[in-house]
Formats: C-alpha cells, structure tokens, sequence
C-alpha cells in the first residue's frame, strides 16, 4: 500500500475513534501531525500514547471557532476531517447540535484550509447520505431523500466541498465510510456502533439488543481499510480523481445476526461461556435503513482502494482488541 511520509497533516476529531488510528498510522510514517479537538466525543487516552513524540502537537479546540481552525491549519500541507457529531439517533433527540458541529465546523475548517492553500482537503462523509435509495449496491451518484439530521449534514458537507472547489478551487475528496469497526471504538457511548456494544455484552455474558429481527444487514468496514482509504485520498494524482465522493467499505453484506453469531463465535475462543449469550430483539429504530452495502468500483478505478480486511478478518483482529480492552470493565 502507498503511504504517506515527511508530510505536514492536520487531522481534526483526532482524538476520536477513526481520528487517532489515522494519528497512529501516520506518526509511525514520519509525518508531522497535528490534532484539533475539543474532547466532547474523543477520549485523551486515545491520544497519550502519542504526547511524547516531537512529531506530535494538540489544539483543544471547537471546530465552529473559525479562528481556532485557522490556527490548526497553520503549516499544514493536508487535513484529514473527521471531526462530527456521529450517530443518527444523537442526531434525532438533537438536531441542533449535530447541524452546528457538522455543517458550521465543516465550513469553518473547509475555509481556513482554503485562506491556506493547503494541497488536500480528504473529509469523513457517510453512507447514511443514500437515505432511503432502494438501490444496492450503492453506487455515488445516486442517492435518495436522507432519514435523518445527521444525514442531512453528511449530504450538505459534499455538497459545500463540491461548491468551494469551483468558488476557490481547493482540492476536496469526500470518503463515505459504511459502518466502520476496530480497535478504540467506544461502546459505553449511549450512541455507540454495533459491534463494540455487541462486544461489551457478549463479554461481561448479557444478551445485546438487535434492533429488529436481524435481518437488517451493513456493508461493516475495518479500520485499516478507512486508513488505507485516507492515505490513498491524500496521495491522489490523477486530475478526475480530484474533488470527488467514494464508498468505502467492503463491498459485501452482513445481517445483524450473521454478525452476532459471528462475533460470538471469535470471542468465545477467549471465554467458552459467551458462546452460551443469547441476543434480545426490540424495534427497529426511527432513521435506520433495512439495507445498506456499497459499490467500491470507483474508489477502485481512481484511487486503487482494495480492501484489505474483509469482515471475518477484520471481526477476528477487533474480537481480540475487544477482549483485552474491555474484559474489566
């Protein structure tokens, strides 16, 4: 895989999830790394591993203050965004705060970057922008009506990138990731991903709750994959591969019980007694799609993403994170 090196990269929402695996990633490269965020979702433990290297420097800050992102953006060559209010039932109980962080930053973050010329702009956006396309796989040019806030802002976040490319020809590529796992995923969030709150009741031996009767199904994505993603973003030549949205994922589809029974299986390899947890099924929830794998063609063709952990690989890698993180707790 290519990868980046010697660069000068900002990455806001650093301390999150996706945020400090790309930090990892990129430190051990060579590059100089800088982390904007204010803590309201990432965790400082994320990021300790990484305070005492030189290549290292923190802003705790807001993305909606312009001038704190003007200060982050300073000396930096790329951004990699992947600071947002996550969750699309976060984004229902508050549509306030997820239209303010993701909209407002976005475009605060997007403008610094652009007074700075910097050579890339690479953002998180997200498969929830296919809202309720019945299409599969979903291919990027063809959406439909988004089911939530959160989706809604994921939408207009490619659409303000598309607009300042033509207003101030920054160089943008939206990364629409579709259910991202691994290691550093937070499952006490009341907000948190399937698979680590999956995990977290299979290991203290409690049945997780399946929305629905797990026939829903998800194109789930490993973390090294979204790395290799972004870094292909980054290194992009091609003209046509410029100023466009990817699927990443890949490319296939898992129901929730295939999941479930899956997960169990690999973390029963640690404690025989998971294999005895049972799920519990509730309602489906308002703003969630029966449905969802991705086309990964077009990141294929102009960015050579290839994914390199399918689901079972990547769910065997995160079942033994899971295990050794959260067995006391």
């Amino acid at each position: 895989m290519d990868k980046v090196t010697n660069s000068r990269i900002l990455v806001t929402g650093g301390a999150g999830f996706i945020g400090s695996n790309l930090v990892e990633a990129l430190l051990a490269q060579g590059n100089t790394v800088t982390v904007l965020d204010d803590f309201s979702t990432g965790k400082r433990e994320n990021l300790a591993p990484f305070a005492g290297n030189r290549n290292f420097r923190l802003i705790e800050g807001d993305i909606r203050d312009l001038e704190i992102c003007r200060k982050a953006v300073q000396c930096n060559e790329y951004i990699l965004h992947e600071a947002a209010l996550g969750s699309v039932p976060r984004s229902i109980r508050n549509p306030m705060a997820s239209t303010s962080v993701n909209i407002l930053g976005f475009v605060n973050i997007l403008y610094a970057a652009q007074e700075a010329k910097v050579k890339r702009f690479v953002y998180a956006s997200s498969s929830s922008v296919y809202g309720d396309s019945p299409t599969l796989p979903k291919v990027e040019h063809q959406t439909g009506k988004p089911l939530s806030p959160y989706a809604i802002t994921k939408h207009a976040m490619e659409l303000f990138a598309e607009n300042f490319h033509g207003l101030y020809g920054i160089n943008t590529i939206g990364l629409r990731y579709f259910n991202v796992f691994g290691r550093r995923q937070d499952p006490e969030s009341p907000y948190a991903a399937v698979i680590p709150k999956f995990a977290s009741s299979l290991i203290a031996h409690r049945s997780p709750l399946i929305h629905g009767d797990g026939s829903g199904s998800r194109d789930f994505t490993y973390i090294d994959n979204v790395i290799q993603a972004n870094q292909l973003a980054l290194l992009a030549e091609k003209p046509e591969a410029l100023n466009q949205v990817y699927n990443i994922a890949c490319g296939g589809r898992t129901t929730l019980n295939e999941l479930f029974f899956c997960l169990r299986e690999m973390l029963a390899e640690f404690d025989a007694a998971i294999n005895q947890v049972e799920p519990e099924y509730g309602p489906v929830r308002a703003g969630d799609v029966p449905h969802s794998q991705a086309s990964i063609l077009k990141a294929g063709e102009l960015l050579g993403y290839e994914p390199q952990y399918h689901v079972r690989q990547g769910l065997k890698q995160a079942a033994r994170w899971y295990f050794e993180n959260l067995k006391d707790r």
